[in-house]
């Protein structure tokens, strides 16, 4: 993970001190990295083996997504209460989830619930009414601004959101107010090639 993460003043969730979150679904990314947390949100609809697997496979904390665009309504209420009994310290609720569905998964479970804020546009003030504990700020280049926006107005509410790929765009955001950073790890394919080109070079020394 990059080191200017360690500049984010961090969140506790549950006794973790929580920083740096490795944004990735890849069990062999998930078994050796250096982060302080998984967090693992993927476009098809969650499914409880899925969320086994990589709870099994980690070493560190996992939020699990359990929907709210793909996946809607009472399956995202028992996605979110397996997730709990499996042993995830939280769950990530996706930016489309309706207010009505997070304040039914706040009624079922006791672990932290993360919402998704997409744009500056969004009733933030209903999502914490509704049971939203942390805020996850993905909203592209304009993630700085949004949390700024939100920072502003809740100053005490944490705030994870994606740092982008560079130091220089994940200290603007810690800036902006973020607690914590997620990013995401080149692709097992991408890492496995660079090594690959390092295997070919060392043999036309040959």
């Amino acid at each position: 993970m990059p080191e200017v993460i360690k500049e984010a003043s961090g969140i506790d969730i549950l006794g973790k001190h929580i920083q740096s979150i490795i944004f990735t679904t890849d069990l062999v990314l998930i078994r050796n990295n250096n982060a302080d947390a998984i967090m693992a949100v993927y476009p098809f609809t969650a499914q409880p083996i899925i969320t086994h697997a990589i709870i099994s496979a980690a070493d560190q904390p996992v939020f699990i997504g359990v929907g709210g665009g793909t996946t809607r309504g009472r399956r995202v209420v028992n996605l979110a209460l397996d997730a709990e009994f499996q042993g995830a310290l939280g769950v990530v609720l996706n930016s489309p989830i309706d207010n009505h569905s997070l304040k039914m998964v706040r009624q079922t479970v006791s672990i932290p619930i993360i919402v998704t804020v997409i744009s500056p546009e969004e009733n933030i003030e209903a999502r914490l009414a509704n049971g939203a504990d942390i805020l996850n700020v993905s909203a592209g280049p304009s993630t700085p601004h949004v949390v700024r926006e939100i920072r502003r107005n809740y100053p005490q509410v944490p705030i994870i959101a994606t740092g982008g790929p560079t130091n220089d765009s994940i200290l603007k955001t810690i800036e902006a107010g973020a607690n914590a950073i997620t990013y995401t790890p080149p692709s097992n394919a991408e890492l496995m090639r660079h090594l690959m080109n390092k295997y070919r070079s060392t043999l036309t020394n040959f």
